[in-house]
């Protein structure tokens, strides 16, 4: 249902707010360099600082701009199963394609705690959903066997795996079967994951190199292997600058070098340091960005 190349688009803001201008802008030059899916309201769009009214307001017009397009995959996930709940219902109402949920973070539930949020969500609201594995930031790691049995839910479609655990991503794999899509969460890990049966990414520098991170998919299921090993190496570098400083601070640092929309962040995110600017600058030059 979901693959390729799925941006997990940065939220935009102005002077505090959020600046739909910039939002609407970035959507359609996703959908013309090839992406294939957006996530808003995902960790790369800050939905920690969203409240709940901009929370709804992106989504609403994410859905809208997309039009059909491609497909909206909406972040709704929270560490509180109601609200997880309450947020995927309004992503229903609106339209979204999807949700995509995070493991509860900060409470550490265990993995029978993970299986019943994941199931009472997939329960009270009927919409396909990308379950959200990323331990470094939840403290957290869905195992693979849980994973399984979130799989016989019927609405539970697909799983972000950020990990960088290939032996992991390969067991979720095989305990899930070909009904069930792994999409990369660490876009260093994208090759690997679809050479091992995975059927895109979660992408955070596909903000900024679009046309290439789809490029380097559609090559691996047009069958030229060369030329999908020949963009992950290109792509590497990049890839590394996203990550400099905690992620969405460098690719929202990138777009605006690159004229695309405001480097405004929220706190507790705070701007880059001078030596991790100037690293990102030479990156993006290099690459080819500014």
């Amino acid at each position: 249902m979901f693959k390729g190349s799925i941006v997990a688009i940065v939220t935009p803001f102005k002077n505090g707010k959020v600046d739909e201008k910039a939002l609407g802008e970035l959507i359609e030059w996703h959908i013309a360099s090839g992406t294939d899916g957006i996530v808003p309201c995902g960790t790369t769009g800050e939905s920690a600082t969203l409240d709940y009214e901009e929370h709804e307001q992106v989504i609403e017009y994410a859905v809208k701009k997309a039009a059909g397009r491609i497909p909206v995959i909406a972040g709704t996930g929270s560490n509180s199963t109601e609200e997880t709940i309450m947020l995927t219902a309004h992503a229903k109402k609106t339209g979204a394609n999807g949700a995509l949920l995070i493991t509860p973070y900060y409470n550490k539930p265990t993995q029978e705690g993970l299986y019943r949020h994941f199931k009472a969500v997939a329960d009270a609201v009927d919409i396909p959903i990308v379950l959200y594995n990323v331990p470094g930031r939840t403290s957290v790691n869905m195992l693979p066997a849980t994973v399984a049995r979130c799989a016989r839910v019927k609405n539970i479609v697909a799983i972000k795996e950020a990990t960088a655990n290939l032996q992991q991503i390969s067991e979720v794999i095989e305990l899930c079967g070909d009904g069930f899509t792994v999409l990369s969460g660490d876009d260093f890990t994208v090759l690997p994951t679809l050479a091992i049966g995975g059927k895109g990414v979660i992408s955070v520098t596909a903000n900024v190199a679009p046309a290439d991170m789809a490029g380097l998919i559609d090559s691996f299921f047009a069958g030229d292997m060369e030329g999908a090993r020949k963009m992950h190496y290109r792509l590497q570098p990049l890839n590394q600058a996203m990550f400099f400083e905690t992620n969405p601070i460098p690719v929202k640092t990138a777009l605006g070098l690159m004229g695309r929309c405001s480097p405004e962040l929220r706190l507790p995110l705070c701007p880059m340091s001078d030596i991790n600017n100037e690293k990102l600058a030479n990156a993006m030059k290099k690459y080819g960005l500014i």
